[in-house]
C-alpha cells in the first residue's frame, strides 16, 4: 500500500461530542472506512478512553498515531492512520451513558475551543464534530443559545453567521433559528435575507457545486396571497431578493424567489435549485428531516473556518448499544474535507 501525501489532504479534526451519546460510536465507525484517511489528513482530538469505549461500542479496533500538539499533523509523512491527539478532559467516574451532565457539556467545549484556536493558526482547514447535547453545554459552561454563536464569538466574527443543513446538493439557511416562533417576524429584513442569500451560494461554491441557484422562501402561507395573507412577502422578502439580483453575479441571476414554503421543496428535490433560503427553523428543517434523516448535516456557515456535524442529535435512547447510523457524520465529513480544502487553497497554507 502507498503512503498517502499529507501536502495533498486537507487537515481535519474530529471531535468525539457528547461523551454520554451516541458521538464516540460514530467516530469510530467513520474512521473503520478506509475512504476517511484518503480524503484528509486526519487528527483525532479527546479523552483516549473515550475513544477505546467508542470503539468497544463500534466493535472496531482501529490504529492512530499519536501527536503531541495538532501544530505537528500537518507535517506527517503518511496519514493511512488517524492522528490523535490525546486529552484529559473528563473522567469516566462522571460520565453516564444517555444523560446530559455539566461533565460532558465542559469536555466538548474545552476541545472545541482547542481545535478553533489551531485553525485560527492555520494547524488545521477544517473540524467535524459528532452530536452535542445543548443542555449539557449549557449545565456545563456554554453562555449561548447555542454552539453556533459559541463559535462566532471564540473566533471574534462580526459579520452574519447562521447554521446551513444539508442534504446531498441541497442546502438550506434560514433567517431565525432558535427562537419562538412569536418573534420570527422581527428577524425578518431585507439585508439579513440578502446576507443569508449571499453566504449559502458562497459556501455551495466552496463545497464544489459550480452553479448553484438560490430559491428564497416565503414566509406566510400561500406566499402571502398578494398581502391578503401578511405583507412581509411584499415589503421585506420580495425587495431583497429583487436587491440580490441586481448585484453583480453571474447571469442569469443566481438568486429566485420568493415561493410558497410548501412547495419549494419540490422544485428543489427536483434539482431546480441546490439552496433554500427559508425564515424560520422548521420551514426548512422539517423538510430535510423528511426528505432524509440519516443523512442530513449542519455546516455552520459565515465562520471563518468549515466546522460541520451531523444533523441529528446524541441519541441518548441508543447511547452504548452499538445501534448507531453513520451516514450522517460521513457525509459532514465529507463536506468538512471538501471545504477544508477550498478554505487551505484561498488561506495562503503552504501545500
Amino acid at each position: 500500500m502507498t503512503s498517502h501525501s499529507s501536502s495533498s489532504l486537507p487537515v481535519v479534526a474530529l471531535v468525539l461530542g457528547d461523551p454520554a451519546g451516541i458521538g464516540p460510536e460514530l467516530i469510530a465507525r467513520l474512521l473503520a472506512k478506509p475512504e476517511t484517511t484518503q480524503r484528509a489528513n486526519v487528527v483525532l482530538v479527546g479523552d483516549p478512553w473515550l475513544w477505546q469505549a467508542g470503539q468497544r461500542v463500534a466493535g472496531t479496533g482501529i490504529a492512530t498515531q499519536a501527536v503531541g500538539s495538532l501544530a505537528a499533523v500537518r507535517d506527517r509523512a503518511d496519514t493511512r492512520q488517524p492522528a490523535f491527539l490525546a486529552l484529559d478532559t473528563v473522567t469516566p467516574e462522571v460520565v453516564h451513558i444517555g444523560r446530559a451532565e455539566a461533565a460532558g457539556g465542559r469536555s466538548v467545549l474545552q476541545v472545541l475551543d482547542l481545535c478553533m484556536d489551531a485553525a485560527q493558526a492555520g494547524e488545521i482547514d477544517a473540524i467535524c464534530f459528532a452530536p452535542l447535547n445543548k443542555q449539557a453545554m449549557k449545565l456545563g459552561g456554554l453562555r449561548h443559545e447555542d454552539e453556533l454563536h459559541h463559535f462566532a464569538e471564540h473566533l471574534g466574527v462580526t459579520g452574519y453567521f447562521c447554521e446551513f443543513n444539508t442534504l446531498g446538493n441541497l442546502w438550506t439557511s434560514r433567517i431565525s433559528s432558535h427562537v419562538p416562533l412569536n418573534d420570527v417576524a422581527g428577524y425578518l429584513s431585507v439585508e439579513r435575507i440578502q446576507q443569508a442569500s449571499e453566504l449559502i451560494y458562497r459556501s455551495l461554491l466552496a463545497n464544489g457545486i459550480a452553479e448553484p441557484k438560490v430559491a428564497v422562501a416565503g414566509f406566510n402561507p400561500h406566499n402571502g396571497d398578494g398581502g391578503t395573507c401578511g405583507r412581509e412577502e411584499i415589503d421585506i422578502i420580495e425587495p431583497a431578493v429583487r436587491a440580490l439580483q441586481t448585484r453583480d453575479w453571474p447571469t442569469p441571476s443566481p438568486f429566485h424567489g420568493s415561493f410558497p414554503a410548501d412547495t419549494i421543496f419540490l422544485k428543489a428535490q427536483a434539482g431546480d435549485y441546490q439552496a433554500i433560503v427559508t425564515m424560520y427553523h422548521d420551514q426548512g428543517q422539517i423538510a430535510i428531516k423528511l426528505l432524509g434523516f440519516s443523512r442530513g448535516v449542519t455546516v455552520q456557515g459565515g465562520l471563518p473556518i468549515p466546522i460541520t456535524t451531523p444533523a441529528h442529535g446524541t441519541a441518548y435512547d441508543i447511547a452504548g448499544q452499538g445501534r448507531a447510523n453513520v451516514e450522517a457524520t460521513w457525509q459532514a465529513f465529507q463536506i468538512a474535507c471538501r471545504m477544508g480544502a477550498a478554505h487551505r487553497a484561498t488561506s495562503g497554507v503552504a501545500a
